[in-house]
């Protein structure tokens, strides 16, 4: 991604313009509106010109995402329904914004918030992608780290009704839940035999935590594409009766246990499988378990090292180690 947003910067965007031109429709006229230095254009979307003066590829890079919205009217809610136009922009904004560091990522993102107050529905538009790209788990753009301190600014906002403030206020709790680098939150579990467990006190270097469902095909292909992955495979083979490498532990976070029960023979039996009793995961708010299945990543102390990941990042991460 980094290259071909390197090769963009230097070819003088001409891939954004050719997107910009096959989803935008081209105005005959500029307005003589302005905002800082470029003229906003209408019913369009006009991607910044990089002075040529700029050759580095980052400067380029932060020049354009300093100006990207530059020539686009916030104050125009038409737009709002022309997703070939506004909501492409927002998506070729964020292939961007994934070459930049977190702070100046949130500034820009928040930069953006205020233009979009030109206009309530715009406004909420713009949140409602935010929400969508960042937050949502079906999203190849997801990212947690970038929706927290747009979500910050967005729960006290007067452009959003209260019920959308509080919404917005509850999805707040939960994406501060377990981030990068805090230690998981501990729960108790049980496991098949009805014996009970904690998760702060399995002793191993690596831990893998799955929240999973019977019967949910998407599970089932999750579990069976780490099964037979060989990254984790190597992992599980320096497991000794002394030390424990890599521990895979599937946690049922609903309530029926028959269901459950039968389903266990296909599981791996090398894992840990447990439920949840009571649904105090749930009912705690523990963790943000938004789609199922989702996976966690823990080292010996339970720090979080990779969050509601995907099954290549996890692989990644061990392939690396070997």
């Amino acid at each position: 991604m980094r290259y071909l947003v390197w090769f963009i910067l230097f070819a003088g965007l001409t891939l954004f313009s050719s997107l910009s031109c096959s989803s935008s429709k081209k105005s005959g006229t500029e307005s003589r509106e302005t905002y800082g230095t470029e003229t906003v254009v209408p019913d369009t979307f006009v991607f910044p010109q990089v002075p040529e003066a700029l050759t580095d590829p980052d400067e380029r890079a932060q020049y354009l995402i300093r100006h990207f919205w530059d020539r686009f009217d916030f104050a125009d809610s038409g737009l709002t329904k022309k997703p070939a136009i506004t909501e492409q922009a927002f998506v070729d904004y964020i292939h961007l914004l994934s070459i930049h560091p977190a702070g100046e990522s949130a500034e820009s993102l928040l930069q953006t918030l205020r233009r979009a107050e030109a206009d309530t529905v715009m406004y909420r538009y713009f949140v409602s992608l935010m929400e969508k790209y960042f937050y949502d788990p079906n999203s190849p753009f997801r990212n947690e780290e970038h929706f927290i301190p747009v979500l910050k600014v967005i729960t006290g906002s007067r452009l959003l009704e209260d019920a959308e403030r509080s919404r917005y206020n509850f999805l707040l709790e939960m994406t501060l839940l377990n981030r990068v680098g805090d230690k998981a939150n501990n729960f108790t579990f049980t496991l098949p035999s009805g014996e009970s467990g904690a998760l702060y006190d399995i002793k191993s270097q690596y831990l893998l935590l799955i929240f999973s469902n019977p019967g949910c095909p998407t599970c089932e292909a999750v579990t069976r594409r780490l099964d037979s992955s060989a990254p984790l495979n190597k992992a599980l083979a320096l497991n000794s009766p002394t030390r424990s490498m890599l521990t895979i532990l599937t946690i049922y976070p609903d309530s029926d246990l028959e269901e459950w029960r039968a389903y266990l023979p296909q599981m791996p039996q090398q894992w840990l499988h447990g439920y949840d009793p009571g649904m105090a995961i749930t009912r705690r708010r523990l963790y943000d378990v938004k789609a199922i299945p989702t996976i966690y990543l823990l080292d010996s102390d339970k720090t979080v090292i990779l969050k509601d990941t995907s099954i290549e990042a996890v692989e990644s991460f061990f392939s690396v180690m070997g």
